[in-house]
């Protein structure tokens, strides 16, 4: 590829400044992205541009627009610093990513709640299951006991040893 011309350059400079502009802006182009790749589609040149090139022998050179995707990426990041996102799918992503943590958060927290209910019924299951053995453990003893006579007579006879009522 031959060289360009230095007005090619400076319309090529002129077009990456307005497409910089129109991304920083918000004005990203739908399926876009605002990032280098995107930057040089609006532009309408090639991407490799804004990278630094290597010598027959070499060395490296900076590409012909590279001061420009520095330009670029460090406004980009000032933005982002002072809390813009220009690029409304990042900024969509960002959000997804609080909402996601809060869900996770809510699921642990219910989770262990959960686990707390679980542990309370299994404890109140077996001291239901205790105190039923225990009552028919009582009726049974009732039940042999001759002197009995129902459920007033076990009242008299437990309260006896308490009371005065033999």
């Amino acid at each position: 590829m031959g060289r360009i011309t230095q007005e090619t350059r400076a319309r090529n400079e002129e077009a990456i400044r307005a497409a910089m502009n129109r991304l920083l802006r918000g004005e990203v182009p739908p399926g876009g992205r605002c990032d280098l790749k995107t930057l040089a589609l609006e532009a309408g040149v090639t991407r490799t541009a804004f990278y630094a090139k290597q010598n027959r022998d070499g060395t490296a050179r900076p590409g012909p627009y590279q001061h420009l995707a520095e330009e670029f990426e460090r406004r980009l990041k000032a933005l982002q610093d002072a809390g813009t996102v220009p690029d409304p799918r990042a900024a969509q992503i960002e959000r997804l990513k609080v909402t996601n943590a809060e869900l996770k958060q809510r699921v642990e927290h219910r989770d262990t709640e959960i686990e707390k209910l679980t542990a309370f019924k299994q404890l109140a299951l077996s001291r239901i299951a205790a105190q039923h053995l225990e009552i028919e453990h009582l009726r049974q003893e009732l039940a042999r006991r001759p002197d009995s006579a129902g459920p007033v007579g076990v009242v008299r006879q437990l309260s006896a040893p308490f009371g005065s009522c033999s």
